[in-house]
């Protein structure tokens, strides 16, 4: 679909108009940057709790927090979009086990504000941020669309609880529709070093090995080494932002022709332990730095992979950037880059 202002005759095309809540987070900001280039008038609403404001490179900005649900309703009427991404929210495990109730009240009751507001708007698209936290431990790997949704972390449970106020929501409505993209383990940066992963407290892995690469940590640290797989770390399926990014984009344009709700994993169907994670970085780097095996994490499950044919199939996407080495080496490159000063002011 081509959104881009064009002329037609004496007819202007407008641009197809997208709010983003949370774009100026991790996953949001690749995803802001995207819809630009492809053409979409953009508009970030986010509270900057721990997105950077100079991360959104693309459209317009309202600094907003969704509990404030006449402000959001307020940008709605004002920018008019055609449909809703919606990033914002809490992420960490470890965090919502010592804090459930942020999780609860802001990945799911900011949610049905929200949804409520974009309804009584006649806004009836949105493409939710999910993700593989909602299927807990997995009985089988890898995870399918149907496999069983039993969450571990209030975390997951807080993503699995609005997955099924959307489903809800465009079961009841026939003008409203939603897909729910369910994220395995995002990682690395922008391959021409525009943005990146940015946290104060970084817990992924991928990013913390890199830190410790350069030497922003004494040590990288290994929670636990006896869970049941072949190398006695956890497995997870690694998958490059920008190929996230472009999953939106298809999701969307898949909603603005009329096409059905749905859920899709977001994954490349095939896992990397913590050891080869961090074998990886070391072979990227160039660095062999220490590694100190610590006990097991609360809130983790042994594997989680994506069986990911339903999203090519529905969606038509195709993973750009399908490789462990690749994933590291922008992620190597963008902390470079934050480390020369040239991104992230106070950083």
């Amino acid at each position: 679909m081509d959104v881009r202002l064009q002329n037609a005759g004496d007819l202007m095309v407008k641009p197809t108009r997208i709010l983003v809540t949370g774009g100026a987070g991790y996953i949001g900001s690749h995803t802001v940057l995207a819809l630009g280039e492809a053409g979409y008038e953009v508009l970030t609403y986010d509270n900057l709790s721990t997105g950077n404001r100079w991360a959104v490179l693309s459209g317009e900005f309202v600094e907003g927090d969704l509990a404030d649900a006449d402000q959001f309703r307020r940008t709605i009427k004002s920018f008019r979009p055609e449909a809703v991404i919606h990033f914002a929210a809490s992420i960490e495990v470890s965090e919502s086990l010592l804090n459930p109730l942020k999780y609860y009240l802001n990945n799911t009751v900011n949610l049905v504000k929200n949804v409520d507001v974009l309804m009584s708007e006649n806004v009836n698209k949105m493409i939710f941020s999910s993700t593989a936290a909602v299927y807990g431990v997995p009985e089988k790997i890898p995870l399918d669309e149907t496999s069983p949704t039993l969450p571990i972390n209030p975390y997951g449970a807080s993503k699995m609880m609005s997955e099924r106020v959307l489903h809800d929501t465009a079961f009841t409505n026939d003008d409203f529709s939603c897909i729910s993209l369910r994220y395995f383990n995002v990682a690395g940066a922008d391959p021409d070093g525009r943005i990146g992963q940015i946290y104060r407290n970084p817990t992924h892995l991928i990013t913390r090995a890199v830190k410790t690469a350069k030497g922003e940590y004494e040590r990288l640290q290994i929670y636990g080494t006896d869970y049941p797989t072949p190398d006695g770390t956890c497995i997870r399926d690694y998958i490059h932002v920008t190929d996230i990014a472009r999953a939106h984009i298809l999701a969307l344009e898949h909603l603005l022709k009329g096409g059905p709700s749905d859920t899709l994993n977001c994954g490349y169907g095939r896992g990397s332990s913590v050891r080869e994670v961090v074998d990886a970085v070391k072979r990227v780097s160039g660095v062999d730095f220490p590694v100190e095996e610590t006990g097991r994490r609360a809130g983790d499950p042994p594997e989680l992979v994506a069986e990911s044919s339903l999203i090519r199939k529905r969606l038509g996407w195709e993973p750009q950037h399908d490789d462990l080495d690749f994933i590291v080496w922008t992620a190597l490159e963008w902390e470079e880059k934050l480390e020369s000063g040239v991104h992230g002011p106070g950083i």
